[in-house]
């Protein structure tokens, strides 16, 4: 559903449904850059964690909902 990469620079998760729904959520989130469905991480500390469980949790969720999975 989320997919993570830890890369040589930087920590990758993939989002498939993108980031339309997690705007509010991304200006929250701290430093970070962005690709189609790519979000890309320097380090955990310039992040929310806290923000990213959330977009996490919501992106879950509507997946689950889109492919109707448990």
């Amino acid at each position: 559903m989320i997919a993570f990469s830890p890369r040589k620079g930087k920590l990758t998760l993939y989002f498939m449904l993108g980031f339309a729904a997690h705007q509010d959520q991304l200006r929250q989130l701290g430093q970070h850059k962005l690709g189609k469905s790519c979000l890309y991480i320097k380090r955990l500390d310039d992040i929310d964690l806290s923000v990213l469980r959330a977009m996490l949790s919501q992106h879950i969720e509507m997946m689950k909902q889109k492919y109707q999975c448990e």
